[in-house]
């Protein structure tokens, strides 16, 4: 087995500025009725911007910073009537590294914040990282 390097640091470029702020009420997915979020930048990260345009789709990775890190086993969709299925097969928030994926369309760019359609993270959910959407033209 190679060796691997586990001394990982992650560090937050922002956070998302929602009105969703209680986990259990908040949509599954964007596409579930996930309001309109504010992408808040850090001031070092403001360059890092460039390009960004409304219409814009980018994904953005987030740090589910209320997840539980010791679930390795779930009902997907919280469903009693589903089997246990380990995380890894699910889009559960609650797993060993609860980073979120979360593809969104760009609405707004106003200086560091991004105002984005359909993000279902709670307020004050730290960014890990923002990418485009292989296949969509910037501005499209």
């Amino acid at each position: 087995m190679p060796h691997v390097d586990t001394d990982l640091t992650l560090t937050p470029v922002g956070h998302v500025s929602s009105p969703l702020t209680d986990r259990a009420a908040a949509p599954r997915q964007g596409s579930e009725g996930a309001p309109e979020a504010w992408l808040v930048f850090e001031p070092a990260y403001h360059a890092a911007l460039d390009g960004l345009r409304p219409g814009d789709r980018i994904i953005v990775l987030t740090w589910l910073h209320q997840a539980s890190r010791e679930v390795l086993r779930t009902r997907p969709r919280d469903d009693p009537a589903n089997p246990e299925t380990g995380v890894f097969a699910t889009r559960s928030p609650d797993r060993p590294n609860p980073v979120g994926l979360h593809p969104v369309e760009i609405l707004q760019v106003t200086g560091r914040r991004l105002r984005v359609g359909g993000m279902e993270a709670v307020d004050g959910t730290p960014i890990l990282d923002v990418k485009p959407v292989l296949g969509s033209p910037p501005g499209a």
